[in-house]
């Protein structure tokens, strides 16, 4: 995902906000809140039928269009618009998108690859259940990946960069004050983003975006039950306090602080969604310590 192909393309503005970021066969699952499936599109029980994701591509980007269809698919799901046990085929996606299926077939093999789809033989390919152990791998590498970027941040960051921060944080409160969980979370994508750019460092972004696709599937189950945007504000505002005061110490603990947020929310979503989880698998050394 250079940076800007790693990331959902994000604009957002006082007036407007957009975002860009193992049951197998079983029947797909209806999203598990109304206020989810309103917002984020309705998925007909007991149906396969995918969303139109046709908007979502551009034969006149540069961006390659494999990645393209990549994206789309694994935003819808993880916005819930493809539930676990959704089937996918080749032919559909490709007919949807108006492409031979030989993009389609790499954008499932880096689906399969991130962990939202699998393929059982004879059967087909499906939407993947949410692995609990997979999340917990995802956050302690981003952790360790992010804490260091923060570190780093707090001794390189611009005026300029900040100033998009601050901007980035005013219309985190605009949509939270409209209960927009969807675009609250494209700009929290941007937020991390923007801190990753500031150290110049593509590959710490790439490898973010590589291990926390289970994080990202937990977050949109988490918002605003188990994770009130006002609190995840006052987490990001802490953040920025620290790079603006150039205090790498603070940076860091603060961002560690704020990852660790899903270990928090993580049992009640399970214990509320089960139809969504695989069954856990402990680690050998708990990485939630």
């Amino acid at each position: 995902m250079p940076l800007s192909t790693a990331s959902m393309t994000m604009k957002a503005s006082n007036s407007e906000i957009t975002s860009p970021m193992s049951a197998g066969g079983d029947a797909p699952l209806n999203p598990p809140r109304r206020r989810l499936r309103r917002r984020l599109g309705e998925t007909a029980q007991g149906s396969s039928k995918l969303p139109d994701l046709l908007a979502q591509v551009s034969m006149d980007s540069p961006e390659p269009i494999t990645r393209q269809i990549f994206r789309a698919l694994r935003q819808a799901i993880f916005m819930g618009e493809m539930a676990p046990g959704t089937p996918l085929s080749e032919k559909e996606v490709s007919d949807m998108f108006h492409v031979s299926r030989q993009p389609v077939r790499e954008a499932f093999i880096k689906l399969v690859e991130a962990g939202v789809l699998q393929v059982l033989p004879q059967r087909g390919t499906f939407v993947k259940r949410i692995s609990p152990r997979r999340v917990r791998e995802g956050r302690f590498i981003r952790e360790a990946i992010e804490t260091a970027v923060a570190r780093k941040a707090a001794q390189h960051i611009t005026d300029e960069q900040l100033k998009q921060l601050a901007d980035n944080l005013r219309d985190q409160r605009i949509a939270a004050k409209a209960n927009d969980t969807a675009a609250f979370l494209a700009l929290d994508e941007k937020f991390h983003f923007t801190i990753a750019q500031t150290i110049d460092c593509g590959a710490a972004w790439e490898a973010i975006q590589d291990i926390k696709a289970q994080m990202d599937r937990v977050r949109y189950l988490s918002l605003p039950d188990d994770s009130p945007l006002d609190h995840l504000i006052k987490q990001h505002a802490k953040i920025l306090g620290a790079l603006r005061a150039h205090d790498p110490d603070a940076a860091e603990a603060a961002m560690r602080g704020h990852l660790r947020e899903i270990l928090v929310t993580l049992a009640p979503i399970v214990a509320r969604n089960p139809a969504w989880f695989e069954v856990d698998e402990r680690e050998t050394v708990p990485l939630s310590e």
